[in-house]
Parts: C-alpha cells; structure tokens; sequence
C-alpha cells in the first residue's frame, strides 16, 4: 500500500479555496474553515534555508489573519521538522489516526432510509451545516471548496421518520473511497445510525469502483474509533498538527 498516495487523496478531496506551492511545500488557504484547507504540507522535498523559509510561510498565514499551520505526516521534508517547529515554540494539537479497509467482505446494510447525491445540493449542505454546527459564514466557504471537488461524489444523507439524522461524504479516487465529515445528530448517536449510512457509503462506492476505504479520525474521538474499528477499519499511519499561537 503506497501511503503518500493516501495522503495526496486526502489533499485532493478535501479543497482548499487556493493553493501555493512554495519550494514543495503546499500551502492551502480557505479562510479559516478547517485545518486541512488552511495548512502548510511540506511533503515534497524543500530545498531553501529553513528558517527563512518558516518566516515566510509565517507572514503569508498571517497576511490572511490565520495562525501558521503545519500538518506533520511521515513524509514530512525535512525529517527533522517537527523538532525545529517545537523549538521555535509551535503545539502540538490534534492527533490522528489514518485507517483503510479493504472493500471485499462487507456487511449489508439493515437501515434503507438513505439518499445518496453525487452532486452538492442545498438541502444535503442545509442538514450538514445543522447536524456539524458550521457556522453561518463558514457555510459559503463550505460551499466553494466542495464545489472545488473534481473527483466522484457521494452525499450522503440518513433519515429516521422523514428527518435527517445523519450525513456524510464519499469521493472516490484512484479505487480509494475517502470518507469525510461523517456526522450523526447528537441524540441518535450510539444507536447504530452512524455505521448504518457509513456501510450505505462503502457500499456506493464498491458499486462505483472503489476497493478500498480510507478515513482520518481524530484520536480522542474514542466513539468513532470504536465505530471504525467494528467497521474493520486498521490504522496505517499517524498525523498531527503544529500550530504557532
């Protein structure tokens, strides 16, 4: 299993507003919604003098009133990285776990009261937004960056008598379906619901070509852990996040 790939669909299918490539480090900007689509990726290798070049990525973040964010994968360029990023004073935040499964003996879904959308509408974002608690002026933001999406869609939507509980997105790449944004409303959580529409989810994208499924999941969130793990979801490899106050 080549893992970068993994970290380039990941980069791929979830959009930033824009994009600069800066010495192959990918600085990704989406006014403040998400750490994904406002980060620096130094995964590709970086030739320039390092400490100017955390300077300059510095004032480019804070140009746009944004905290300089690393996101610190096993392909991080330079190696050593994350050590020079905690010594110039970056924290640690938000551990996470990357897991795949392979996509050959799945589960059938018991639960039918699922619509899934291959093209955004405003009722799958309407419910997302409720069910996530995306504020109203990220929701335009939102909004542009999905749209930014060239690959195959999946938006997924579960309703328990005619009401939305839960929703989620599937998008296809490179027989990869990734996962984003799985969300249940709080009061039907623990209930079954969530692994429901996700077995709906990699059921679509089985029918659409994917053999395997990736998902990146935050490492406290020990709900959702214990969820993927039933799934039969195994973890590959880890990130975390640096962050200069």
């Amino acid at each position: 299993m080549n893992l970068k790939m993994i970290e380039e669909l990941s980069l791929n299918n979830w959009q930033p507003l824009s994009t600069l490539l800066y010495d192959g480090w990918i600085l990704r900007f989406a006014d403040g919604y998400t750490k994904r689509a406002n980060s620096i990726n130094p995964i590709h290798y970086s030739t320039f003098d390092l400490d100017h070049k955390i300077e300059e990525c510095e004032n480019l973040f804070s140009d746009r009133n944004l905290p300089a964010t690393y996101k610190i994968t096993p392909f991080i360029h330079p190696e050593h990285l994350d050590r020079i990023l905690e010594e110039k004073g970056y924290s640690l935040i938000d551990p996470t776990s990357v897991q795949t499964l392979k996509l050959d003996n799945l589960s059938s879904p018991q639960l039918n009261s699922v619509k899934i959308d291959e093209h955004m509408n405003e009722e799958w974002l309407a419910h997302f937004c409720r069910l996530n608690h995306v504020k109203d002026h990220h929701k335009g933001i939102m909004e542009r960056m999905l749209s930014n999406i060239i690959t195959k869609k999946g938006f997924i939507s579960l309703y328990d008598n005619n009401q939305v509980i839960a929703c989620g997105l599937g998008i296809i790449e490179r027989e990869y379906l990734g996962l984003y944004d799985i969300v249940t409303d709080l009061n039907y959580r623990n209930q079954g619901f969530g692994e429901q529409m996700i077995l709906h989810l990699l059921q679509w994208g089985q029918e659409h070509g994917a053999r395997y499924s990736y998902l990146a999941v935050v490492a406290d969130n020990k709900p959702a852990q214990r969820l993927y793990a039933k799934l039969g979801y195994s973890e590959v490899y880890t990130y975390w996040y640096r962050v200069k106050a």
